[in-house]
Protein backbone atom coordinates (compact mmCIF):
# COMPACT_ATOMS: atom_id res chain seq x y z
CA UNK A 1 0.00 0.00 0.00
CA UNK A 2 1.29 3.43 -0.93
CA UNK A 3 0.93 5.75 2.06
CA UNK A 4 4.28 7.21 3.07
CA UNK A 5 4.61 10.93 2.46
CA UNK A 6 0.84 11.47 2.22
CA UNK A 7 -1.08 13.98 4.33
CA UNK A 8 -1.71 13.04 7.96
CA UNK A 9 -4.86 13.69 9.97
CA UNK A 10 -4.69 16.32 12.70
CA UNK A 11 -7.29 14.39 14.72
CA UNK A 12 -4.90 11.87 16.24
CA UNK A 13 -3.82 11.98 19.87
CA UNK A 14 -0.80 9.89 20.79
CA UNK A 15 -0.81 8.74 24.41
CA UNK A 16 1.83 6.06 23.99
CA UNK A 17 4.50 8.21 25.64
CA UNK A 18 2.49 7.89 28.85
CA UNK A 19 2.29 4.15 29.16
CA UNK A 20 1.67 2.29 32.39
CA UNK A 21 3.85 -0.34 33.92
CA UNK A 22 2.85 -3.43 35.80
CA UNK A 23 -0.59 -3.95 34.20
CA UNK A 24 -1.44 -7.60 34.80
CA UNK A 25 -4.02 -9.35 32.63
CA UNK A 26 -3.09 -12.98 33.15
CA UNK A 27 -6.18 -13.59 35.27
CA UNK A 28 -8.54 -12.71 32.44
CA UNK A 29 -8.31 -16.14 30.86
CA UNK A 30 -5.99 -15.12 28.06
CA UNK A 31 -5.63 -12.24 25.65
CA UNK A 32 -7.25 -14.21 22.83
CA UNK A 33 -10.57 -14.54 24.65
CA UNK A 34 -10.79 -10.79 25.03
CA UNK A 35 -9.74 -10.41 21.43
CA UNK A 36 -12.56 -12.68 20.29
CA UNK A 37 -15.16 -10.61 22.10
CA UNK A 38 -13.87 -7.17 21.33
CA UNK A 39 -12.21 -7.19 17.93
CA UNK A 40 -13.64 -4.77 15.39
CA UNK A 41 -16.22 -2.60 17.04
CA UNK A 42 -17.74 -4.19 20.07
CA UNK A 43 -20.84 -2.43 21.36
CA UNK A 44 -20.36 -0.21 24.45
CA UNK A 45 -22.22 -2.44 26.92
CA UNK A 46 -20.22 -5.54 26.01
CA UNK A 47 -17.03 -3.49 25.99
CA UNK A 48 -17.69 -2.15 29.47
CA UNK A 49 -18.29 -5.68 30.74
CA UNK A 50 -15.02 -6.90 29.29
CA UNK A 51 -13.22 -3.86 30.64
CA UNK A 52 -14.64 -4.45 34.10
CA UNK A 53 -13.60 -8.09 34.03
CA UNK A 54 -10.12 -7.12 32.91
CA UNK A 55 -9.72 -4.52 35.63
CA UNK A 56 -11.02 -6.83 38.36
CA UNK A 57 -8.76 -9.65 37.26
CA UNK A 58 -5.70 -7.58 36.55
CA UNK A 59 -5.67 -5.24 39.51
CA UNK A 60 -4.45 -1.67 39.53
CA UNK A 61 -1.70 -0.49 37.28
CA UNK A 62 1.33 1.31 38.55
CA UNK A 63 2.03 4.98 38.06
CA UNK A 64 2.31 6.42 34.58
CA UNK A 65 5.81 6.80 33.22
CA UNK A 66 6.75 9.02 30.32
CA UNK A 67 9.06 7.60 27.70
CA UNK A 68 10.20 8.51 24.19
CA UNK A 69 8.71 6.70 21.20
CA UNK A 70 10.88 4.31 19.24
CA UNK A 71 11.46 4.85 15.53
CA UNK A 72 9.03 2.00 14.77
CA UNK A 73 6.37 3.54 17.00
CA UNK A 74 6.78 6.89 15.26
CA UNK A 75 6.28 5.17 11.90
CA UNK A 76 3.17 3.37 13.14
CA UNK A 77 1.77 6.67 14.36
CA UNK A 78 2.34 8.27 10.98
CA UNK A 79 0.67 5.32 9.31
CA UNK A 80 -2.44 5.53 11.50
CA UNK A 81 -2.68 9.31 10.98
CA UNK A 82 -2.29 8.92 7.22
CA UNK A 83 -4.96 6.23 6.94
CA UNK A 84 -7.32 8.29 9.08
CA UNK A 85 -6.75 11.24 6.74
CA UNK A 86 -7.56 9.03 3.75
CA UNK A 87 -10.86 8.12 5.43
CA UNK A 88 -11.62 11.77 6.24
CA UNK A 89 -11.25 12.77 2.61
CA UNK A 90 -13.33 9.87 1.29
CA UNK A 91 -16.20 10.28 3.75
CA UNK A 92 -16.14 14.05 3.37
CA UNK A 93 -16.85 13.57 -0.32
CA UNK A 94 -19.47 10.85 0.16
CA UNK A 95 -21.41 12.80 2.79
CA UNK A 96 -21.34 15.92 0.61
CA UNK A 97 -22.91 13.94 -2.23
CA UNK A 98 -25.93 13.31 -0.02
CA UNK A 99 -26.12 16.89 1.22
CA UNK A 100 -24.68 16.08 4.65
CA UNK A 101 -21.59 17.20 6.52
CA UNK A 102 -19.16 14.58 7.73
CA UNK A 103 -18.01 14.96 11.32
CA UNK A 104 -14.46 13.71 11.71
CA UNK A 105 -13.81 11.08 14.37
CA UNK A 106 -10.97 11.39 16.84
CA UNK A 107 -8.28 8.71 17.14
CA UNK A 108 -6.25 7.87 20.24
CA UNK A 109 -3.11 5.76 20.04
CA UNK A 110 -2.22 4.10 23.32
CA UNK A 111 -0.23 1.32 24.89
CA UNK A 112 -1.30 -1.14 27.57
CA UNK A 113 -4.49 0.65 28.67
CA UNK A 114 -6.51 3.78 28.03
CA UNK A 115 -9.28 5.91 29.52
CA UNK A 116 -12.22 6.39 27.13
CA UNK A 117 -15.72 7.78 27.07
CA UNK A 118 -16.87 4.15 27.38
CA UNK A 119 -14.64 3.40 30.38
CA UNK A 120 -11.06 2.23 30.93
CA UNK A 121 -9.80 -0.39 28.48
CA UNK A 122 -6.72 -2.64 28.30
CA UNK A 123 -4.93 -3.23 25.02
CA UNK A 124 -6.25 -6.79 25.00
CA UNK A 125 -9.71 -5.66 23.84
CA UNK A 126 -8.25 -4.77 20.45
CA UNK A 127 -9.10 -1.70 18.33
CA UNK A 128 -12.54 -0.28 19.05
CA UNK A 129 -14.79 2.70 18.43
CA UNK A 130 -16.47 4.42 21.37
CA UNK A 131 -19.66 6.23 20.26
CA UNK A 132 -19.83 8.18 23.52
CA UNK A 133 -16.81 10.29 22.55
CA UNK A 134 -16.78 9.49 18.80
CA UNK A 135 -13.23 8.20 19.11
CA UNK A 136 -11.30 5.24 17.70
CA UNK A 137 -8.87 3.68 20.15
CA UNK A 138 -5.90 1.72 18.85
CA UNK A 139 -2.84 0.12 20.35
CA UNK A 140 -0.77 -0.37 17.15
CA UNK A 141 0.93 -3.45 18.60
CA UNK A 142 -2.42 -5.17 18.07
CA UNK A 143 -1.36 -5.86 14.50
CA UNK A 144 1.54 -7.97 15.77
CA UNK A 145 -0.89 -9.84 18.04
CA UNK A 146 -3.25 -10.48 15.13
CA UNK A 147 -0.43 -11.91 13.06
CA UNK A 148 0.92 -14.06 15.88
CA UNK A 149 -2.34 -15.50 17.20
CA UNK A 150 -4.76 -15.50 14.29
CA UNK A 151 -2.66 -15.59 11.18
CA UNK A 152 -3.60 -12.11 10.01
CA UNK A 153 -1.40 -9.99 7.80
CA UNK A 154 1.27 -7.41 8.54
CA UNK A 155 0.65 -5.80 5.16
CA UNK A 156 -0.19 -2.09 5.38
CA UNK A 157 -3.48 -2.39 3.51
CA UNK A 158 -4.63 -5.15 5.84
CA UNK A 159 -3.98 -2.83 8.78
CA UNK A 160 -5.71 0.02 6.97
CA UNK A 161 -8.76 -2.25 6.67
CA UNK A 162 -8.82 -2.56 10.46
CA UNK A 163 -8.83 1.22 10.86
CA UNK A 164 -11.38 1.68 8.07
CA UNK A 165 -13.71 -0.80 9.78
CA UNK A 166 -13.60 1.24 12.99
CA UNK A 167 -14.23 4.41 11.01
CA UNK A 168 -17.16 2.51 9.50
CA UNK A 169 -18.65 2.29 12.99
CA UNK A 170 -18.31 6.05 13.25
CA UNK A 171 -20.15 6.47 9.94
CA UNK A 172 -22.88 4.16 11.26
CA UNK A 173 -23.09 6.30 14.39
CA UNK A 174 -23.52 9.47 12.33
CA UNK A 175 -26.16 7.89 10.06
CA UNK A 176 -28.21 6.46 12.94
CA UNK A 177 -27.68 2.76 12.30
CA UNK A 178 -25.90 2.25 15.62
CA UNK A 179 -28.76 3.79 17.60
CA UNK A 180 -31.30 1.72 15.71
CA UNK A 181 -29.52 -1.52 16.58
CA UNK A 182 -28.87 -0.47 20.17
CA UNK A 183 -32.60 0.18 20.65
CA UNK A 184 -33.30 -3.44 19.71
CA UNK A 185 -31.13 -4.60 22.59
CA UNK A 186 -33.82 -3.49 25.03
CA UNK A 187 -36.63 -5.41 23.33
CA UNK A 188 -35.15 -8.56 21.80
CA UNK A 189 -33.90 -11.82 23.34
CA UNK A 190 -30.12 -12.06 23.32
CA UNK A 191 -29.84 -14.60 20.51
CA UNK A 192 -32.14 -12.56 18.28
CA UNK A 193 -30.30 -9.36 19.09
CA UNK A 194 -27.01 -11.03 18.19
CA UNK A 195 -28.25 -11.24 14.61
CA UNK A 196 -28.62 -7.46 14.53
CA UNK A 197 -25.14 -7.12 15.93
CA UNK A 198 -23.91 -9.27 13.05
CA UNK A 199 -25.68 -7.01 10.56
CA UNK A 200 -24.02 -3.95 12.10
CA UNK A 201 -20.57 -5.53 11.91
CA UNK A 202 -21.02 -6.69 8.32
CA UNK A 203 -22.17 -3.20 7.43
CA UNK A 204 -18.94 -1.82 8.93
CA UNK A 205 -16.99 -4.31 6.82
CA UNK A 206 -18.93 -3.13 3.79
CA UNK A 207 -18.18 0.50 4.64
CA UNK A 208 -14.48 -0.37 4.87
CA UNK A 209 -14.74 -1.76 1.34
CA UNK A 210 -16.58 1.34 0.10
CA UNK A 211 -13.82 3.48 1.58
CA UNK A 212 -11.19 1.42 -0.27
CA UNK A 213 -13.19 1.73 -3.53
CA UNK A 214 -13.22 5.52 -3.47
CA UNK A 215 -9.80 5.78 -1.85
CA UNK A 216 -8.28 3.85 -4.73
CA UNK A 217 -9.98 6.12 -7.24
CA UNK A 218 -8.73 9.25 -5.50
CA UNK A 219 -5.30 8.23 -4.21
CA UNK A 220 -4.29 5.04 -6.07
CA UNK A 221 -2.89 3.54 -2.89
CA UNK A 222 -3.67 -0.15 -3.50
CA UNK A 223 -0.78 -2.24 -4.78
CA UNK A 224 -0.67 -5.86 -6.01
CA UNK A 225 -1.38 -8.27 -3.16
CA UNK A 226 -3.01 -5.65 -0.93
CA UNK A 227 -6.59 -6.83 -1.35
CA UNK A 228 -5.59 -10.42 -0.68
CA UNK A 229 -3.92 -9.35 2.57
CA UNK A 230 -7.06 -7.57 3.75
CA UNK A 231 -9.18 -10.59 2.86
CA UNK A 232 -6.88 -12.83 4.89
CA UNK A 233 -7.40 -10.60 7.91
CA UNK A 234 -11.17 -10.50 7.42
CA UNK A 235 -11.19 -14.26 7.10
CA UNK A 236 -9.12 -14.63 10.28
CA UNK A 237 -11.63 -12.89 12.53
CA UNK A 238 -14.96 -14.46 11.56
CA UNK A 239 -17.00 -15.68 14.54
CA UNK A 240 -16.89 -19.27 13.33
CA UNK A 241 -13.12 -19.36 13.05
CA UNK A 242 -12.56 -17.54 16.36
CA UNK A 243 -14.98 -19.80 18.24
CA UNK A 244 -13.44 -22.91 16.73
CA UNK A 245 -9.96 -21.76 17.67
CA UNK A 246 -10.95 -20.86 21.23
CA UNK A 247 -13.36 -23.65 22.17
CA UNK A 248 -13.07 -26.35 19.53
CA UNK A 249 -16.66 -25.95 18.32
CA UNK A 250 -18.96 -23.35 16.74
CA UNK A 251 -22.15 -21.84 18.24
CA UNK A 252 -23.95 -19.82 15.51
CA UNK A 253 -26.48 -18.46 18.02
CA UNK A 254 -23.60 -16.65 19.73
CA UNK A 255 -22.28 -14.99 16.58
CA UNK A 256 -22.02 -11.20 16.95
CA UNK A 257 -19.72 -10.23 14.07
CA UNK A 258 -20.44 -12.70 11.26
CA UNK A 259 -18.67 -15.70 9.81
CA UNK A 260 -15.38 -15.46 7.97
CA UNK A 261 -17.19 -15.96 4.67
CA UNK A 262 -19.71 -13.21 5.45
CA UNK A 263 -17.06 -10.71 6.49
CA UNK A 264 -15.01 -11.35 3.38
CA UNK A 265 -18.11 -11.22 1.15
CA UNK A 266 -19.35 -7.84 2.40
CA UNK A 267 -15.91 -6.24 2.41
CA UNK A 268 -15.36 -7.38 -1.17
CA UNK A 269 -18.81 -6.18 -2.21
CA UNK A 270 -18.09 -2.71 -0.88
CA UNK A 271 -14.68 -2.69 -2.53
CA UNK A 272 -16.10 -3.80 -5.87
CA UNK A 273 -19.17 -1.55 -6.02
CA UNK A 274 -18.69 1.48 -3.78
CA UNK A 275 -22.49 1.62 -3.66
CA UNK A 276 -23.85 3.02 -0.41
CA UNK A 277 -27.35 1.85 -1.33
CA UNK A 278 -26.39 -1.58 -0.04
CA UNK A 279 -26.27 -0.22 3.51
CA UNK A 280 -30.01 -0.62 3.81
CA UNK A 281 -29.91 -4.01 2.10
CA UNK A 282 -27.78 -5.44 4.88
CA UNK A 283 -30.54 -4.61 7.36
CA UNK A 284 -33.45 -5.62 5.16
CA UNK A 285 -32.45 -8.92 3.55
CA UNK A 286 -33.21 -12.24 5.30
CA UNK A 287 -30.52 -13.07 7.84
CA UNK A 288 -29.81 -16.42 6.22
CA UNK A 289 -28.90 -14.68 2.96
CA UNK A 290 -26.22 -12.46 4.47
Amino acid sequence: MKWEGEEESSNVEDRRTFGKTGLAISGIGGVLLLLIGAYFGIDPQQLNQLIGNAQNAGGAAKDQVERPLTAEEVKRGKFAATILRFTEKVWDEQFQRTGKAYEYPHMVLFSEQVQTGCGAAPSAVGPFYCPADKTIYLDPTFFDELERRLGGSKAAFSQAYVIAHEVGHHVQNLLGYSRMVDAKRRTLPKEEFNRWSVRLELQADYLAGVWAFYGQKDFRFIEPGDVDSAIRSANAIGDDRLQKKATGFVSPEKFTHGTSAQRVRWFKRGLETGDLKHLEQIFEMPYEEL
